[in-house]
Formats: structure tokens, C-alpha cells, sequence
């Protein structure tokens, strides 16, 4: 059984709009989360620029190798890398224009957001690749983590999401469930 044989045809367009634009919103917030760590690090237009395309596409480009998903989403959907480079430039500008002080709590809201729906968009992946549902919910939380990890690490920060008393994968894992669930 096909997932067109479950679905009807219009509501099968529905949602697969509803997942470009869900992935669509996550990779902008991460992309914003990667500006604000890149300018708080004092990183030029480039780093800052490199950190936030890490932290966009890091996550689903590693859901896709294992999930052995040609071409990537982010090749396969070349507006997320022109809008992931227009909020870098716009954020930048923005950012330096007037002085703001990057805090760590401006980054949890991105953070946040982006978790959340990227959860979603790798436990969906999951399981329209036929992936056992504990594989999904573990998809979810790659998805949803490694984006952060690689923005930490490029920024030398212990990655937030595994710092004590942070239950961001957890938190993925039974957003996973509760999708799956759903």
C-alpha cells in the first residue's frame, strides 16, 4: 500500500506544501539562531554567514545520508539557500546597524522554533521512507539537534542541547512520538 492510495489526491498536495513550508520556517529560524551565535562571536560576514548555513541545513542534510535521500532538501529546494542567505544579510545589517547585545536567551527563541519543526519534518521523512516508527522519532531528534550541534562546535560553545539541565532531545523525542501519534 501506497501513501496515494491512503491520501487523496488534493490533500496529498495539501501537505506536502504544508512540509516545504514547515521545513521552510524551521531552516529561516535556525538560519537566525546561526546569525545571532556568529555575531555574538564577533565572526566577519563570512563566518557569520558559514555558521548560519550550518545551523540551517546541518540537521536535514544529516537525516538525509541516513536516511539515503538524493538530493539533499536544500538541493532540491534552492529557495531555503536564498532565503537563508537573505536573512544572514539582512540580520547582519540589521545587527550592526544599531548595537544589540546578543544574548543567549535571544538565541533560544529561534532555538526553539526551529526544534520543534524539524522535529516534525524528519519523524514526516521518516516515515514516508517506510522507517520503523522508534527510527522516525530518532530521525526527528537528528533532524531537530544537529544543526545547533554544528553551530556550537563552528562557534567553540559546548553544544547548548547537551549542556546540563537542557532537554532539548528529549523534549524532540516526545514531540516525535506525539507526532507519530498524530
Amino acid at each position: 500500500m501506497y501513501l496515494d492510495d491512503v491520501i487523496p489526491a488534493s490533500l496529498y498536495t495539501w501537505g506536502t506544501h504544508l512540509r516545504v513550508g514547515v521545513e521552510a520556517v524551521a531552516t529561516l529560524a535556525f538560519a537566525l539562531s546561526g546569525v545571532l551565535a556568529g555575531t555574538r562571536k564577533r565572526l566577519d560576514v563570512v563566518g557569520v554567514c558559514v555558521v548560519a548555513f550550518l545551523t540551517a541545513f546541518g540537521g536535514g542534510t544529516v537525516r538525509d545520508l541516513l536516511l539515503d535521500r538524493r538530493p539533499f532538501f536544500w538541493v532540491a529546494q534552492q529557495e531555503l539557500l536564498w532565503g537563508v542567505l537573505i536573512v544572514s544579510v539582512l540580520s547582519m545589517g540589521l545587527l550592526r546597524r544599531k548595537y544589540h547585545a546578543v544574548t543567549e536567551r535571544a538565541i533560544l527563541w529561534p532555538d526553539a522554533l526551529g526544534l520543534g519543526l524539524f522535529t516534525a519534518s524528519g519523524v514526516h521523512m521518516a516515515l514516508v521512507g517506510q522507517m520503523p516508527l522508534l527510527v522516525a522519532a530518532l530521525m526527528g531528534v537528528i533532524t531537530a539537534m544537529f544543526g545547533g550541534v554544528l553551530r556550537d562546535i563552528v562557534t567553540n560553545e559546548v553544544p547548548v542541547s547537551l549542556r546540563d539541565h537542557r532537554p532539548y532531545a528529549l523534549l524532540s523525542f516526545l514531540g516525535g512520538w506525539v507526532y507519530i501519534a498524530c
